[in-house]
């Protein structure tokens, strides 16, 4: 993986992300917690600023004008930011690994064009609540190719609301209205997520937090050494565990309960750093021989990583788990099931890093 490619990327990212939600909150009036224009529902429609909008949208962006008065211009966009950012990392990576059922590109297109796959093929899209008849009208009218993108985009994130409600809410909230605009120009923050990390480092789901770390690095920088303010403490407080770590901390504790009780287990084998317990006195060994269960059931063991961040150290634990479990002589096809349901948890202090950490473990049960 060229973390160095993601170091250059992100940073950028997260500006251009602000900058391209807080431009789309500017198109409803909203400049920032003092300057907000009126808004007027006549009708079918809204009036704000003297320009016309759907009554919906007038709706939505009455929710949108609530959340800048209880949290603040600034920092609202910066989280919305950082959600549809989240939800492009996602889309990228579930494309590339083939995973979103209708087998079209999302932001990209294989044959190389800067035109996403997924728009080319448009009219073959079967998306709840996306009209056939719009789809092919914008299409054909060959100079709205920006209109039908975002509709596509909008229908994508409904559909896996259904499997990840947590990452990608239903976009008939708020947050639709700061979908950024302009996606299919070549300078989009999409499109360089696309063109600057190449496809081979979206291999292993451990990107997912690489790109979280450098996201979120600028602020950090930003922050450490000031008065926190709550709302950067998860920037302050972030850190990025190397993988060689992950999986010594993982290994010798759950891998090492595990082989405590059944000292046989192959499991050892499969653990590159996992270290033998030292010897200990004889009234030491006799306690540990006390407390060292006689047998252990997968599915009442319980991990829980209570300063998760993307998920990483949750992703090793995943994989030791299953190893247990195959073991055991669980069926393949029921092991992710128990995994998510029944061993690992997660807590973080920042909410869309807890949506990284969801989408990292969920992909690597699939």
């Amino acid at each position: 993986m060229n973390t160095s490619k993601i170091k250059a990327y992100a940073p950028r990212a997260r500006q251009e992300f602000i900058q391209a939600v807080s431009e789309r909150a500017n198109v409803f009036g909203i400049f920032d917690d003092q300057n907000i224009e009126p808004l007027e529902i006549s009708g079918d429609v809204a009036l704000i600023g003297g320009r016309v909008f759907s009554k919906e949208e007038g709706e939505l962006r009455e929710k949108l004008v609530c959340r800048v008065r209880r949290e603040g211009f600034s920092q609202l966009m910066e989280a919305c930011a950082y959600t549809w950012f989240n939800r492009f990392v996602a889309i990228r990576y579930m494309e590339l690994h083939d995973f979103l059922g209708h087998g079209f590109r999302v932001v990209s297109n294989p044959g190389g064009s800067d035109i996403p796959e997924i728009l080319e093929n448009a009219a073959d899209l079967e998306f709840d609540g996306l009209k056939k008849e719009k789809v092919i009208e914008l299409r054909l009218a060959g100079d709205r190719d920006n209109e039908l993108y975002r509709l596509l985009i909008v229908a994508q994130c409904n559909a896996l609301h259904k499997a990840m409600p947590f990452l990608f809410d239903r976009i008939d909230s708020e947050t639709r209205l700061l979908l950024p605009d302009s996606l299919l120009h070549s300078n989009s923050p999409i499109r360089r997520l696309v063109n600057d990390i190449d496809e081979d480092s979206w291999q292993e789901v451990e990107i997912i937090g690489w790109i979280y770390q450098f996201y979120i690095s600028e602020k950090k920088d930003q922050v450490i050494g000031k008065v926190v303010r709550s709302e950067d403490i998860p920037a302050a407080t972030q850190l990025f565990t190397p993988n060689w770590i992950v999986k010594y901390m993982v290994q010798n504790t759950l891998g090492r309960m595990w082989l405590a009780t059944y000292p046989d287990s192959d499991l050892k084998d499969k653990m590159e750093y996992y270290i033998e317990p030292a010897e200990q006195k004889p009234e030491v060994q006799a306690e540990l021989d006390r407390i060292t269960p006689n047998e252990l059931n997968p599915e009442d063991i319980t991990f829980l990583d209570p300063a998760c961040g993307s998920g990483h150290i949750l992703i090793e634990a995943y994989a030791i788990f299953k190893e247990i479990y195959l073991e055991r002589g669980y069926r393949t096809r029921d092991i992710p099931k128990l995994i998510l349901e029944k061993n690992i948890f997660g807590l973080d202090i920042c909410d869309r890093a807890a949506q990284l950490a969801c989408f990292a473990v969920l992909m690597k049960a699939r």
